[in-house]
């Protein structure tokens, strides 16, 4: 034999033995280094060890968190997602939840039996290097099963990819949960997937495939160099090509899948899950107005009952009276029998309507202006007994008071507003106060009312109800009067004579007085108007409504135009005129209106930054502007403006429009009370009122 390799899995013969031919016949051993032999067979062992402890310590790493994963269960919820989503079929569901938290367990248990598998092989490994005595003492890979060994590695090491594989899943449903889900098409949701479906199966089959190559590259050395081994090396070659493939199919395949199929898997499995497990409204975090309810007349028809202090009369109506008289008369054209309880006009005749199923029961106000509860209330006994009894019963705040109320189970109440909200803007009034003003008393009594309150209400979270019974529907303003007209603008602002040469016409509306933050503005506007020759010139400002501040804004020329009040025809024309629609409010007063008639105008808006308007109509730069209640602040905003010009300003007056159509419509508010009332009526049971499914299933 020339240049044979012998190995022998007998320790006391376990190195080898290198012949060559001296002559014909002759054969004579070489001197062979049984120490060197036996340094390579412990590097070998070395590293053996070095790599199963680091597939120890990485999934080590990995279980401990995962393990802290499955203690945090998020659940979708609009208040809280990454990116604004509006849309209830892009909300990830159930399904994609259940999902995180399986990938979760079966990626904990991948890792676990990887980590255990390759502990094992470490502890035989060790016990084997010092089992028995001989001259090569350490070499222990004849004591080891080198099948099992490499059987027991690569078996570890498919444990560590499923464990990736699972994990990767999991964290594409996560960004679902937070993003929004893959069907959607969200830019942001599909920037955080591609690269994470891309980059770890790329880096398994690079792991995979050098793991092979290493098990079939000890092979070569643990093996005898005979025919056997050679095919025992070309058998183990294979499978890596073999392997290799596979994966590499595999991850052509999941690419393919998340680009095509994927999506409307998703999809299909969510709308699915929706038919069978419909929303209990009644447990519904957000507001209604996201979800989408039918346009047609339920097949029930209510009779209902309103409690509201004043009815709007033409233009003189506040933000409460409006929201009753824009919802209950949408109500009654959709078919329900409208009873309103309110106070009589004193100076001026009451408002007739056509409607054949909206009744009026007036009564003369208290000296405070409220409702007399003792008449209001014989009033609605003697109709509630008249014929069909009231389905629900709604009273505008406090229209109807405690006393009476507390007798009703079928009772909706509106909150526009609670003492504790408002403790905001009295600090805000309270700073902008002139030292010669006396300070007001009115923060003590309204934190005194607070704590009131919370007596009252064993639960005081968000409003003054327990959380069961809160439900958020967004007021809405009629959106085929305010939209946007560009004739209709262009005449107005030809009747006022506003000259082409003022490029940008900001537009007030509403009660001119001190807590709708006049002051600041008329502050704001004067000094601009003085220092500032480009604001002078390029700038006009229209003042919709009446108060003490509107000779004040007068006086100060050409550029103020002060209009009075105006009725709702003629506030579609003034928002169309108008390129950004400013509320300088010192006060949280709910969801405001003039906002929101002009945002379905299409015209940006700039606001006060408090949480009302943040939290709910101004929710991006998008949108428009917001500003701290200060003069140097508003002044900042006003000539940014200025600067940004009208082009910037219609982009921002689009991107309104688009989010006031979603929620901020008379039509999408009417349909979530109808519902909520349907609710109510039905006793609030499992009733398919109380449930919400897709329209469009």
């Amino acid at each position: 034999m020339k240049g044979k390799v012998l190995f022998s899995d007998n320790k006391e013969n376990a190195f080898p033995t290198k012949f060559s031919s001296a002559g014909p016949g002759e054969v004579k051993p070489e001197n062979v280094s049984v120490a060197s032999f036996r340094r390579r067979a412990l590097s070998r062992t070395s590293i053996h060890i070095l790599a199963l402890d680091g597939v120890v310590n990485v999934n080590s790493l990995f279980t401990l968190a995962l393990f802290l994963g499955l203690n945090w269960y998020p659940t979708f919820d609009p208040q809280t997602t990454l990116i604004d989503v509006t849309d209830l079929a892009c909300s990830a569901g159930s399904d994609v939840t259940e999902g995180l938290i399986t990938y979760h367990v079966y990626s904990f248990s991948s890792f676990l039996f990887s980590s255990l598998i390759a502990l094992t092989l470490k502890q035989a490994i060790t016990i084997s290097e010092g089992s028995g005595p001989g001259d090569l003492e350490g070499f222990h890979l004849g004591h080891v099963n080198r099948v099992a060994l490499r059987l027991g590695m690569m078996v570890s090491a498919i444990g560590s990819v499923f464990g990736c594989g699972f994990l990767m899943l999991a964290l594409v449903d996560l960004v679902q949960i937070k993003l929004g889900i893959l069907a959607c098409g969200s830019v942001y949701t599909f920037a955080a997937v591609v690269p994470l479906v891309i980059l770890v199966p790329v880096a398994l089959i690079v792991y995979v495939a050098l793991f092979v190559f290493q098990i079939s590259f000890l092979c070569f050395f643990a093996h005898i160099s005979m025919a056997k081994e050679q095919a025992s090396m070309v058998s183990f070659r294979r499978l890596y090509c073999i392997i290799f493939l596979f994966c590499s199919f595999s991850f052509i395949s999941f690419v393919f899948w998340c680009d095509c199929c994927g999506p409307c898997f998703i999809l299909h499995q969510k709308l699915e899950l929706k038919q069978v497990q419909p929303i209990n409204l009644l447990t519904y975090p957000s507001a209604w107005n996201y979800l989408s309810f039918s346009l047609y007349p339920p097949r029930k028809l209510l009779k209902i009952g309103l409690f509201v202090k004043k009815w709007p009369h033409k233009s003189h109506a506040g933000g409460l009276e409006r929201h009753a008289l824009t919802l209950h008369l949408e109500l009654a054209k959709r078919g329900h029998e409208l009873h309103v309880f309110t106070t009589s006009h004193v100076n001026s005749s009451f408002p007739s309507y056509t409607i054949s199923n909206l009744y009026f029961h007036l009564s003369e106000p208290t000296a405070g202006g409220y409702l007399d509860q003792a008449t209001i209330w014989k009033q609605f006994l003697i109709e509630n007994s008249t014929g069909k009894p009231f389905d629900v019963v709604h009273t505008e705040s406090v229209g109807l008071f405690h006393t009476r109320s507390r007798l009703l189970t079928n009772l909706a109440v509106s909150w526009h507003g609670i003492a504790y909200e408002t403790i905001h803007s009295d600090i805000i009034q309270e700073l902008l106060r002139n030292p010669e003003e006396p300070q007001a008393t009115v923060l003590t009594e309204k934190i005194l009312r607070v704590v009131n309150e919370v007596k009252f209400f064993p639960f005081y979270a968000h409003h003054v109800a327990t959380k069961d019974r809160v439900h958020i529907i967004l007021n809405g303003v009629d959106e085929e009067i305010f939209k946007p007209d560009i004739a209709k603008g262009e005449e107005f602002k030809l009747q006022l004579g506003i000259p082409e040469s003022r490029k940008i016409v900001l537009g007030m509306a509403g009660r001119l007085v001190r807590d709708k933050g006049h002051p600041i503005m008329f502050e704001a506007l004067k000094q601009l108007i003085t220092e500032s020759d480009k604001f002078r010139e390029r700038i006009v400002v229209l003042v919709a409504g009446d108060g003490p501040w509107a000779s004040r804004y007068r006086d100060l020329g050409t550029n103020i135009l002060v209009l009075g009040p105006l009725d709702q025809a003629q506030l579609s024309g003034f928002y169309s005129a108008i390129d950004i629609f400013v509320n300088p409010t010192l006060r949280a007063q709910g969801l405001d209106h003039t906002l929101l008639e002009a945002i379905l105008s299409g015209k940006p808006v700039m606001a006060t930054r408090v949480a009302s308007i943040t939290g709910s109509v101004i929710v991006g730069t998008e949108m428009g502007y917001t500003f701290s209640p200060t003069v140097a602040s508003l002044k900042n905003t006003l000539s940014k403006v200025l600067d940004d010009g009208k082009e910037a300003l219609k982009q921002k007056g689009q991107a309104a429009r688009q989010k006031g159509l979603q929620v901020f419509t008379a039509t999408k508010m009417t349909a979530a009370y109808e519902r909520l009332f349907l609710c109510i009526a039905d006793g609030g049971g499992n009733d398919n009122n109380c449930r919400y499914q897709d329209s469009s299933n």
